[in-house]
């Protein structure tokens, strides 16, 4: 019942709040395909069917494809009734826990939404909510699966026990705590990863030419810094460097920390850089775009909900006139690409790099219960002008094309020099050194 209580209440939030309309039946219709794909898959067959059930497992799969294949479901009281009797089946047929069958409509019902919008499992929303506070208990990386290889350090941050017991980005973790993970996906990794503050984890890792190392990290609160460089890239022309790798809520007070320590530094001209940066926090964005922009609309949003449709203006306060490049990729989306549009639209800056994302639409964070969450897209935004480029990105004003022997990744703990010498920044470099000239 209680599971049966959350489809209801993740259907009812849909109904109300998510962007676009979506009917009770293609949910429905997404959730059987979902229990349908479930009993082909052996994970799901091990835990939670007995062995010797084969007959029952067809005899199921075939009444899901006659009987509730796209099935008519006109209300969300009708859908639970239909998801109940799929239920009944279930435990007839197969001894299957319900609560079971219930999770497979719930996170099948959520597929017929956007790429952006999920069913968060209590791990999942604790994880997200550490992403926009800053602070989390763990080792401090951020990886990717690679089948065969292991877990792919995207990034370690900086002061983590990462760090500490000498991982770098690039490396491949093998082994974790005995149990060779070269073959589990991401999610998987991250849960044998996971502990309470002071408990140990045993790593086995190679660097990307193969060399082994082992490392014993003790599990502590990482805080994740939105700022990660912060430096004078050309002292006589007076041209600052700001990396920023995310929109959370301390982000603004980093920035703004940052901007006077370049200033005492006699900064003149700013490259601004969010590359990667994958966004954040919309409010984030607005404020931090404050500290640029003086005047007019920065970012609007519009929904299906009357609360979604909002209109960010910037208040004048504590901005910066100075000259501005803000350098951007194909990894800079959402939050970085309202700062995109807005410095576009402006006119308040050089944008160089690669074409953007294109993610421009707003998730919420909703709380369900049982420490559950729903991630689920609510509006749409747009740049000043009124332009959404979603599916599409912004393109820079001058397009600089990635060397092969770049790494994708731009690490946050780069050497100055390595900074200097990036193909987006030497371009950065030549506009503002160019304008300083000019004037």
């Amino acid at each position: 019942a209680e599971a049966l209580d959350t489809l209801e209440d993740i259907m009812t939030r849909i109904d109300m709040e998510y962007v676009d309309r979506v009917t009770a039946t293609r949910i429905i219709a997404h959730g059987s395909e979902s229990l349908y794909m479930a009993l082909g898959n052996e994970r799901f067959l091990n835990a939670n069917v007995r062995r010797g059930q084969e007959d029952g497992v067809a005899a199921l799969r075939r009444l899901l494809i006659q009987k509730y294949w796209n099935k008519p479901v006109g209300s969300r009281l009708e859908a639970r009734m239909v998801v109940t009797e799929v239920c009944d089946h279930a435990n007839q047929l197969l001894r299957l826990n319900p609560a079971a069958v219930v999770m497979e409509y719930i996170f099948g019902g959520c597929n017929a939404l956007d790429e952006y919008s999920h069913f968060l499992t209590p791990d999942r929303y604790n994880d997200l909510f550490g992403s926009i506070q800053g602070e989390f208990v763990g080792i401090g990386i951020e990886m990717e699966s690679e089948k065969g290889r292991g877990m792919h350090l995207v990034n370690v941050l900086l002061d983590s026990p990462a760090e500490e017991g000498g991982l770098q980005p690039g490396d491949f973790i093998v082994e974790i705590d005995g149990r060779d993970c070269r073959n589990l996906s991401t999610d998987e990794a991250a849960s044998l990863l996971r502990g309470v503050r002071g408990s140990q984890v045993d790593l086995a890792y190679e660097n990307p030419g193969g060399k082994q190392s082992r490392s014993v990290l003790t599990r502590r609160p990482v805080t994740v810094h939105s700022i990660t460089r912060t430096l004078m890239l050309d002292d006589d022309q007076g041209i600052g460097y700001i990396r920023m790798t995310g929109f959370q809520s301390s982000t603004t007070e980093e920035l703004d920390a940052a901007l006077r320590n370049l200033e005492r530094q006699g900064m003149r001209s700013l490259i601004w850089d969010l590359r990667g940066n994958p966004g954040g926090l919309l409010e984030t964005a607005a404020s931090v775009l404050d500290r640029f922009i003086g005047t007019g609309v920065l970012v609007s949003t519009e929904g299906r909900s009357h609360d979604q449709n909002q209109t960010f203006r910037a208040d004048g306060f504590n901005t910066r006139t100075m000259p501005l490049v803000l350098l951007v990729d194909e990894n800079s989306a959402s939050a970085s690409e309202i700062v995109a549009g807005a410095i576009n639209d402006h006119r308040r800056g050089t944008i160089i790099g690669r074409k953007t994302y294109g993610k421009w639409s707003v998730q919420s964070i909703i709380h369900l219960p049982g420490g559950t969450g729903l991630k689920l897209t609510t509006a749409k935004f747009f740049s000043p002008n009124h332009q959404n480029y979603a599916g599409v990105g912004i393109s820079p004003h001058i397009d600089v094309p990635e060397p092969k022997d770049l790494q994708v990744t731009y690490f946050r703990g780069r050497t100055s020099d390595e900074i200097r010498t990036d193909p987006d920044v030497v371009r950065a470099l030549e506009v503002l050194e160019r304008r300083v000239t000019r004037n």
